[in-house]
């Protein structure tokens, strides 16, 4: 999933002002930024998929070396730090997270390894300050690093918490009472911050539709990670209680810029929920909007008025606005937009100006099935979205996900 720190929106604003008063002169071939997909294929190991976005077009152009090798296999998540610089690719059948240097020309190149301190890590994210990376996993391991539990017997997963070094290399997990990790309940899929340092994590525990978690997130406290009010973390083959989630699947989470409210994705009902975010970090269902069938990860364009879901069963992004309390509601713009076989990520690059309001504003979608990337420019102004001309582009089998950065100064 995609975060939008205040210095890229800085970065953002500054660049469009500069094509809204005619200050730039690039052609068509002058690119604003990056697209990487990461896709856990059929073979060995899973693959990186590179393009360059060019500026005028929206059109997409693959890297000189990609695709290249994730480091690991079944690629599941793949995130970029705020500057831009460096992305973090986890691989589940590894459980590892990979550690990538992104070069002046876009191209990345591996540098370390981490293993995560648990079995089959689902999903990551960044904390608000790009200090922390948290990453979920399915399995708890035993004090000899042995797999506690399996598919038959599932057990409580947890998320693995890196500190960020300087450099932007991984430190060694914080601990908690537990050891080297923190508890969840079974079956974690997804994760987000938000800038209160609040973190949420959905679950699909076929027990219960109570799988939203949360937790108050302190670095600097002798348990970092503590579960909020109303949330209860068992240990052993039991559920845990959180909030209710509507339905079993929950599929994505994404909390908001301002840190007010939070969106989760539910597969079998095929919708998404809003919550509101108390000043305590409890979340309160503030309304529900129907999806395509099998809706899976969401963006939020970079002014903050529309959310967009990439569908999986239907192919196609569906496109929201809200409501006054933050709840969902359907576009009247662009409440289907087809994209590809599958789609399943979603990320978005680009600002708007007021003297430019529709330039240079894109968004992709990774789609697992088709093996490809579907490209659309959204005007923020109205929040209508058209394809772009030459999509789909060519990818790696089973793309997992996928995220974009801004060029380097």
């Amino acid at each position: 999933m995609t975060f939008r720190e205040v210095s890229r929106k800085a970065a953002a604003a500054i660049l469009f002002l500069a094509v809204g008063l005619g200050l730039t002169s690039c052609g068509a071939n002058h690119s604003i930024g990056y697209v990487y997909m990461a896709a856990s294929t059929t073979t060995t190991s899973g693959l990186i998929d590179g393009y360059k976005i060019f500026l005028q077009n929206g059109n997409l152009a693959p890297l000189a070396d990609s695709p290249i090798p994730a480091g690991g296999r079944g690629t599941i998540a793949i995130v970029a730090t705020p500057d831009a610089r460096f992305l973090y690719v986890v691989n589940r059948d590894d459980s590892n997270v990979v550690f990538f240097v992104i070069g002046t020309d876009g191209k990345i190149y591996q540098n370390k390894t981490y293993n995560v301190t648990g079995s089959f890590p689902t999903a990551a994210a960044l904390d608000a300050t790009g200090k922390y990376l948290l990453v979920t996993f399915t399995y708890q391991n035993g004090p000899d690093n042995t797999q506690l539990y399996t598919p038959a017997f599932p057990g409580p997963g947890g998320i693995t918490i890196f500190p960020i070094n300087a450099d932007n290399t991984l430190g060694a997990p914080l601990t908690s009472p537990q050891g080297d990790f923190f508890p969840l309940g079974r079956n974690p899929v997804a994760i987000a911050v938000t800038p209160d340092n609040f973190v949420y994590a959905v679950l699909q525990d076929p027990d219960t539709t109570a799988n939203l978690f949360g937790f108050s997130f302190d670095p600097s406290a002798a348990n970092p990670l503590t579960p909020l009010a109303g949330v209860t973390v068992n240990s052993g083959n039991v559920p845990s209680t959180g909030y209710d989630t509507v339905g079993k699947t929950p599929v994505s989470v994404l909390a908001d810029a301002s840190g007010g409210h939070l969106y989760v994705t539910e597969q079998a009902t095929s919708q998404v929920i809003g919550y509101a975010i108390g000043a305590d970090g409890v979340p309160t269902q503030v309304g529900t909007a129907p999806t395509g069938s099998f809706p899976a990860g969401m963006a939020i364009d970079l002014t903050g008025k529309y959310l967009f879901v990439a569908s999986r069963g239907a192919g196609a992004v569906n496109g929201f606005t809200f409501g006054p309390s933050g709840e969902p509601v359907v576009s009247t713009t662009a409440s289907s937009v087809q994209a590809g076989t599958g789609a399943n990520c979603v990320t978005i690059i680009g600002a708007p100006t007021s003297a430019s309001p529709t330039h240079a504003v894109y968004m992709y979608t990774s789609n697992n099935l088709s093996s490809n990337v579907s490209g659309m420019q959204l005007n923020p102004n109205d929040g209508s979205v058209i394809q772009i001309q030459k999509t789909p582009w060519s990818g790696s089998a089973l793309p997992a996900c996928i995220v974009s950065v801004r060029t380097l100064p």
